[in-house]
Order: structure tokens, then C-alpha cells, then sequence
């Protein structure tokens, strides 16, 4: 019975962790949401946490500001990035539904395989839990449609074909 209690305690401790690391670099309130999804997802797979990065949240507001006026769900094309990006129709989508959203495609990867479910997809996934990305960043608009569009960006990226994320 303790092994529970131990995971609780280490969960814990990472979005303890998280709430005060991503408040020392963004005042962005949706900055803890992100950061406390994405290393819950990271934890359940014994990857490090991830550290927030105002640098590349700034790169994530510019995207996320181009989208605002027609919420096309497009990549950035960021050089040099990892990229999710999330569209929802209203504007009642937070950080941490599109982040669980992501890691829910853990369902369709096969570790053994290293690959999704025919016709299904898990790179957003692969990307959370990629094990030598270290920083995020992230937003999230409310578009003149009034849907919702989310950008995370990842440094440094992960999804290299024919290695596994972990």
C-alpha cells in the first residue's frame, strides 16, 4: 500500500515544483495550468519535469496571436521548436484540457512498436513525454470566432524517426 501513497507524494511534489518554477518566468496564469499537465504526463512515464520558458511562450503568443483572427489550426513551422497546437470550439478550452487531450493519445502509441494505431495519431503525445526535451512554452487565445486555439512549443523537440520517446 505504500507504492500509492509514494506516486501521490512524487505527483505532489511535482506540481508543487511546477506552480512556483513557472511563476519565477511567466506571469501568464495559464503558464501553471500548462506546466502542471504536461509533468504529470512526464511523471507518470519517469521523465524529469519540464522547465518553463518565457523565451519560447513569447515565440508561442506570436503564433498564437497570428491565429486569433481566423483559429486555423496550422503549424508555426518554428525552426528549431517541437510543436502541439489545439483548436476547440468556444472559448471554455483551458491549458490543461488541450494538454490531457494530448496525452490521452498514449492510448493509441505502442512503445513496443514505436508507433500509433493505424489511423490514428500520438505525436502530440510522443512530444509531451519525449525524454531529452527540458522547456515549454505555451498560449492560448480566444479567437474573433470565439473558439479556442493553443500552441505549445518544445525545446529541444522530440518525434525523431525510429526513436522512442522514453
Amino acid at each position: 500500500m505504500a507504492k500509492p501513497q509514494y506516486f501521490m507524494s512524487i505527483k505532489l511534489l511535482f506540481i508543487l515544483y511546477t506552480i512556483k518554477q513557472s511563476h519565477q518566468f511567466d506571469s501568464n496564469a495559464d503558464s501553471s495550468l500548462f506546466l502542471v499537465a504536461h509533468n504529470l504526463a512526464r511523471a507518470k512515464k519517469g521523465q524529469l519535469p519540464l522547465f518553463w520558458d518565457a523565451k519560447i511562450a513569447r515565440n508561442a503568443r506570436r503564433w498564437a496571436s497570428q491565429r486569433k483572427a481566423d483559429c486555423a489550426l496550422q503549424h508555426s513551422q518554428s525552426k528549431g521548436l517541437g510543436e502541439n497546437i489545439f483548436w476547440g470550439g468556444g472559448s471554455g478550452w483551458s491549458p490543461t484540457d488541450a494538454v490531457n487531450l494530448w496525452a490521452g493519445e498514449e492510448k493509441d502509441y505502442s512503445y513496443k512498436d514505436n508507433s500509433c494505431v493505424d489511423g490514428r495519431m500520438c505525436g502530440h503525445y510522443t512530444q509531451i513525454v519525449w525524454r531529452s526535451t527540458r522547456r515549454v512554452g505555451c498560449s492560448r487565445v480566444i479567437c474573433d470566432s470565439g473558439d479556442t486555439f493553443i500552441v505549445c512549443n518544445y525545446d529541444p523537440p522530440g518525434n525523431y524517426i525510429g526513436e522512442k520517446p522514453y
